[in-house]
């Protein structure tokens, strides 16, 4: 499934992502040189319709398509079929973020790719690791990190002041890579949008041209810890007036605190027990702990403690793909 390159393939730096399957024919492994031959690596697309990684990729390389890069860049174009319907995956396919060494899914053409993949950077000793992605909802751009090595945290803050630490879902591109350099994921706000796209190329522009990562935990970095997911079950329907109702307006509080008593949906039961729960809460053990968050009243679900949103989304078609959104808590790290 992989294409490996030594050099940018014709078209590439003005292919629209849904003309990359054109242009690549499959994912595809492009190996830069740069005056410093440890490569960055920089992963993008892994979910097709998230897009502003590959726009500013393709601004970086531009900029500097007359000149030797400072640093070699090794670069990893994830799902081009699904880029090509503008979708995060195809019906069929595995999520291209679930499939790396850790995953929970059994063998298969993906994950042979994302194992290939990671055996031909082991070898390459990357400087770093770097796999951008686009929120569904509202967010503010922020990191995530899978270890709290002070490397990895020291790489997160020179993107934002907030970061997330996670270690679910398994089978993430950037667990799988933290065991061998310094790994991150920056989070670039809605997909397209002009902010998200300079604030990417600006921040691979800046990390190309390190020589080292400061040893120190940064002491100007907020962190949250993932504590557990939300998810709404296949067969629960989603809509005004329908099964579960779920209010807009908590788009614009992620990454801010909801409070013990707060309305967080509402559904068309009055009491959980004569009702199969339109919403499930699992923890990073993926266990079922909806019962220590979500309690009913009437036809009102609300908060059983104070929690911080992270990633809510109403499009049905990400809910339905990945998860309605995240429950964080914020994490203090001596410094």
């Amino acid at each position: 499934m992989l294409n490996e390159v030594n050099s940018l393939p014709d078209g590439f730096l003005d292919a629209g992502a849904d003309e990359l399957l054109d242009c690549l024919g499959k994912p595809s492994l492009i190996h830069l040189p740069g005056e410093n031959p440890r490569p960055l690596f920089i992963c993008t697309l892994l979910h097709g319709n998230e897009t502003t990684g590959l726009h500013a990729l393709q601004r970086l390389l531009k900029n500097w398509r007359d000149r030797p890069l400072p640093r070699a860049l090794s670069i990893f174009i994830g799902n081009v079929e699904a880029a090509a319907q503008n979708r995060r995956r195809l019906d069929g396919q595995k999520d291209f973020n679930r499939i790396w060494p850790g995953t929970p899914h059994d063998d298969c053409e993906e994950t042979d790719l994302a194992q290939l993949v990671t055996r031909i950077m082991r070898k390459r000793k990357p400087f770093a690791s770097i796999d951008i992605h686009n929120n569904t909802g509202n967010n503010p751009h922020y990191a995530c990190v899978n270890i709290l090595n002070p490397h990895c945290l020291q790489l997160a803050a020179l993107f934002s002041p907030q970061a997330v630490y996670f270690t679910s879902p398994r089978g993430v591109q950037s667990a799988a890579f933290s065991d061998f350099c310094p790994a991150v994921v920056l989070e670039c706000g809605q997909s397209g949008q002009e902010d998200g796209i300079a604030h990417a190329r600006r921040y691979l522009e800046k990390v190309m041209q390190l020589q080292s990562l400061p040893s120190g935990q940064p002491g100007n970095l907020n962190i949250y810890h993932t504590v557990a997911r939300v998810l709404v079950p296949p067969n629960v329907r989603i809509g005004h007036g329908e099964e579960l109702d779920l209010p807009a307006d908590l788009e614009q509080r992620n990454f801010s605190v909801l409070q013990e008593g707060a309305e967080f949906a509402r559904c068309q039961c009055r009491q959980k027990s004569a009702f199969r729960a339109p919403l499930i809460v699992q923890d990073e053990s993926n266990e079922d702990v909806s019962d220590d968050y979500f309690d009913y009243e009437e036809q009102i679900i609300r908060l059983k403690r104070p929690v911080v949103l992270a990633m809510y989304t109403t499009s049905e078609a990400a809910i339905r793909q990945d998860c309605l959104c995240y429950f964080m808590e914020r994490l203090s790290l001596q410094v």
